[in-house]
């Protein structure tokens, strides 16, 4: 029942920005941390950011911080993952996560987007 649908995403350069974003519906999604998750070909998934429901409690992957920021509109259901200053192999299939009330990553119950598609070239 739980719906995560991302957009956003794109063709970028090096250094550009990019904002993706997860519309969520069915769950309660004030209640539920989120997370971003991405894929590199060939690559295992690599756990990106995370946000408690209240939008003020972050935690970043070390490939992402000081460049990307997490950020969540609970009355519009949304989780936003703004990326700047961004590099080649931020290249990946971008996915939006349900965590628990408690912890932003998926567990056995959680749930994922589709995916999106970031490519970062020249």
């Amino acid at each position: 029942q739980v719906q995560l649908v991302e957009s956003g995403g794109g063709l970028a350069q090096p250094g550009g920005s990019l904002r993706l974003s997860c519309a969520a519906s069915v769950f309660t999604f004030p209640d539920y941390a989120m997370s971003w998750a991405r894929q590199a070909p060939g690559k295992d998934v690599e756990w990106v950011s995370g946000v408690y429901p209240d939008g003020r409690t972050t935690y970043y992957a070390d490939s992402a911080k000081g460049r990307f920021a997490i950020s969540r509109d609970n009355a519009k259901n949304t989780l936003y993952l703004q990326m700047s200053s961004l590099k080649p192999e931020d290249t990946a299939l971008y996915y939006c996560a349900k965590g628990s009330p408690s912890n932003p990553l998926p567990g056995d119950n959680g749930a994922w987007g589709q995916g999106i598609q970031v490519t970062v070239s020249s």
